[in-house]
């Protein structure tokens, strides 16, 4: 089946919906058993069937089943949050003494759990250039590296990773791969097909698709499942099933919105390129970007979200830009209906190295408005910022 099609019918047995086309919401504790030899079975297959609400009711299971489909995976979990989905892949496959390295480029949450967190259990961690290539990380390996995190595209700045190449490398080394795949979704990326072992989604952003949810969701083949599911039992880590029906209702609806998203945020994009304030667009999908050649390998679409380096000015001149936005608010996250715009100042963006920009950058997220309406709001923007500036 296509993917629309796929993800229209996935996780709509009738045993855990009873005919009812969305999945319910089933909310469990405890499970009671009508008989002994019932309690027996439960007992010596927890995953055959309700056995307690940690492990799931047919809402997870519902959910579960239609993201492995989607992403081609030997099994999935449900999570509290996007992080809550990283920091159970990196303690599943990296313990104490092991080394990991991961993308300078990732998203703040995930670099200071390597950075803070891990070295607090006997974990170290290596941050590798995001732009230089699958060879630059052949000198990091240590004969303890475990696990490699890649992010691709980057949060802020929108590197593309050769990711068949690094899982390659990686393993070589007998280390395993973690790919962030939140901004393509399985729709875009096929990650796993790209040779990741596991690969993790904020589902709080394209998949939830509302501003009104936070979830984590990890995906992995055959070999790296078995340990990736009994270490997120054993830390008792689920997802509520109000969580799930939100990301499965938005499920349903993902390949309309990232159309949408996506033509919404090429035609920003373009007209932001010949603004003369805008030094430099970072979006994978256009020419110019750098990793455009591998972007048009590796993914199938682009999504909302995308960078712009302004030619001049200041972190600290920000506020002429955006405080008068009228369509754009300023908010963490992204993936929503709504658009969003965040800056960042340049010097704050890596952690081993400075990423080099002529000015500040703005991180946008085009959501479903009319495109014209949103280059209308920020050419006023721009003029204010100009103004501002001198």
């Amino acid at each position: 089946m296509k993917d629309n099609t796929r993800l229209a019918h996935s996780g709509r047995r009738k045993a855990w919906s009873h005919g009812i086309v969305n999945t319910p919401v089933y909310r469990a504790s405890t499970c009671t058993f009508d008989s002994f030899a019932d309690l027996r079975r439960a007992l010596d297959a927890p995953d055959s069937g309700l056995f307690y609400g940690r492990l799931g009711t047919p809402s997870q299971w519902s959910l579960r089943e239609a993201i492995c489909e989607l992403e081609g995976g030997a099994g999935t979990w449900l999570y509290p949050s996007g992080m809550t989905a990283v920091a159970a892949v990196v303690l599943s496959f990296a313990g104490a003494g092991a080394h990991v390295l991961m993308t300078d480029g990732a998203y703040e949450p995930g670099r200071t759990l390597c950075s803070d967190l891990l070295p607090r259990f006997g974990i170290d961690a290596t941050f590798y250039d995001p732009a230089a290539g699958a060879g630059a990380l052949q000198p990091l390996f240590r004969d303890n590296t475990r696990l490699v995190l890649v992010e691709s595209p980057s949060s802020m700045t929108l590197e593309v990773q050769d990711l068949p190449a690094i899982a390659r490398l990686a393993h070589a080394r007998g280390a395993r791969v973690l790919a962030d795949n939140t901004w393509a979704t399985p729709l875009y990326c096929r990650a796993l097909d790209l040779g990741a072992d596991i690969v993790v989604h904020a589902a709080t952003k394209y998949i939830g698709g509302h501003s009104d949810l936070v979830m984590g969701i990890a995906s992995a083949n055959a070999a790296a499942w078995p340990l990736l599911k009994e270490t997120s039992v054993k830390l008792g880590l689920t997802a509520a099933p109000d969580d799930c029906w939100l990301a499965l209702r938005g499920l349903r609806t993902l390949p309309g919105r990232l159309k949408q998203h996506e033509q919404g945020a090429l035609e920003l994009a373009r007209w932001l390129a010949g603004h003369p304030e805008v030094a430099q667009v970072l979006h994978p999908a256009i020419a110019d970007c750098p990793g455009h050649d591998v972007f048009c390998r590796d993914f199938r679409g682009s999504t909302g979200l995308f960078s712009v380096v302004l030619a001049r000015g200041r972190y600290e001149d920000m506020g002429a830009l955006l405080d008068d936005l009228e369509l754009f608010q300023m908010g963490f996250s992204w993936g929503g209906f709504e658009s969003l715009i965040m800056p960042y100042n340049a010097a704050q963006l890596r952690s081993e190295r400075r990423w080099a920009a002529q000015g500040p950058l703005l991180r946008i997220h085009v959501g479903l408005e009319d495109p014209e309406d949103l280059i209308a709001d920020l050419a006023a923007g721009l003029d204010r910022y100009r103004a501002g500036i001198g």
